[in-house]
């Protein structure tokens, strides 16, 4: 199985995803009042919904940290991928994170480059995508807003169950509603992640002779964080099958941003790979 919808970490040498990221999410509402009312009345007798909705979201996220500590959440590392891991970090170093456009005097969460690839590819991280209830900044008058409502969206590290891991967000955000408040969470998407099979010594041996061919440097393994639904469906129906999964979503790629970005010599240089690897199979 040959996918080309990954990443690579430099444009340097060929990289193999070892593993991928599932992905779980919903909208999550909070309602206060059937109504807005002036906040000069309300303010200090009726919670807010945006307070209770970071009480909710400090269920599940530590507010400091970003940890998510929920067991249905997590997963153990398996050895060999930290190792891989730590091969990356040793190669990437600081590129881990400057590869990102951040403000100035904006810092990564750690400078850790090993830290930083197993928190990108290994532990679940929580994004909000997007939000209603709030109005536009100059249409917002001293009401307190009937609601809230956020889009959530939860990475899961690999061989994380989805379905489980949705039921666990639902009970930490629906129970034990903060005040009474009406709280729902309605799922809309749910996929598991996927881990590569171990890789046979002869796509091993291809791999590595076709990067140092076209790069001219050493192939390089390691996991994404995002996720690709269809490669555990395609690991499940093809248990015996080899995958080599590849790409050019590198540094300033922003992949399915309004300026997604292609480095021409790399992808020309992973198509030369990839014919080379399909070369050696048929050979077999």
């Amino acid at each position: 199985m040959i996918c080309l919808d990954s990443g690579c970490g430099n444009y340097d040498q060929l990289w193999c995803t070892t593993s991928l990221r599932g992905l779980i999410g919903g909208v999550l509402s909070v309602d206060v009042l059937n109504e807005g009312v002036h906040s000069g009345d309300a303010a200090g007798s009726i919670a807010s919904s945006f307070r209770i909705i970071r009480q909710l979201l400090d269920r599940i996220e530590d507010p400091r940290s970003g940890r998510i500590d929920a067991a249905e959440f997590n997963v153990a590392i398996p050895p060999a991928r930290i190792e891989q891991a730590r091969q990356a970090a040793m190669i990437l170093q600081d590129q881990t994170y400057r590869k990102f456009p951040l403000v100035e005097g904006m810092r990564p969460v750690s400078e850790d480059a090993l830290e930083l690839i197993l928190s990108r590819t290994w532990r679940p991280a929580l994004s909000i995508t997007g939000a209603s209830g709030l109005p536009a900044l100059t249409d917002a008058g001293n009401v307190m807003r009937p609601g809230t409502a956020l889009k959530i969206s939860l990475r899961l590290p690999p061989l994380c169950d989805a379905a489980r891991a949705t039921e666990k967000l639902r009970q930490l955000l629906e129970q034990n509603p903060p005040y009474g408040a009406r709280i729902t969470f309605t799922p809309d998407w749910s996929a598991g992640g996927w881990y590569a099979p171990e890789m046979e010594p002869w796509l091993q041996n291809a791999i590595t002779i076709a990067s140092q061919h076209h790069f001219g440097r050493p192939a390089v393994h390691m996991g994404e964080g995002w996720t690709i639904p269809f490669m555990g469906m395609l690991g499940e129906k093809f248990p015996q099958a080899q995958f080599l999964i590849t790409g050019v979503l590198g540094p300033h790629a922003n992949a399915h941003g309004p300026n997604e970005f292609l480095h021409l010599p790399t992808a020309r240089k992973i198509t030369c790979c990839i014919a080379e690897v399909i070369e050696s199979h048929c050979q077999r």
